[in-house]
């Protein structure tokens, strides 16, 4: 498979981009041996539906999803996922409350008057 920059991705036209999903689907699709309509009927798709993914033509995201799933491909969908990140100032802030040492443990007084019954 090729490797793209992020420069030449964003570069790529739609359908370019419709076309490299087109054949990453279909390369996998081929390297585990699988036919169109082994994986259409896994999928729950037509076998049409995953010829036009493959030929790089629009298919509905819900198909591309069932078929990336049937081929152990969910992976490439990590790129989404949104990871809370924390600034610099938040992180000195956080590092600046944590405990250094630790105090000694204060033992209550009692009141004089008090007897303790």
């Amino acid at each position: 498979m090729n490797d793209f920059s992020h420069n030449e991705l964003s570069s790529m036209t739609d359908k370019a981009l419709i076309e490299l999903i087109g054949k990453f689907v279909q390369w996998h699709r081929l390297n585990q041996n699988l036919s169109q309509s082994d994986v259409a009927s896994s999928a729950r798709v037509s076998r049409s539906t995953l010829s036009l993914l493959e030929r790089g033509e629009k298919v509905r995201i819900d198909s591309l999803i069932q078929i990336l799933r049937v081929l152990d491909l969910l992976y490439v969908l990590e790129a989404f996922q949104i990871k809370e990140e924390l600034s610099p100032l938040e992180y000195a802030k956080l590092r600046r409350k944590q405990r250094k040492q630790a105090s000694p443990k204060r033992v209550e007084e009692k009141d004089e008057d008090d007897l303790g019954w």
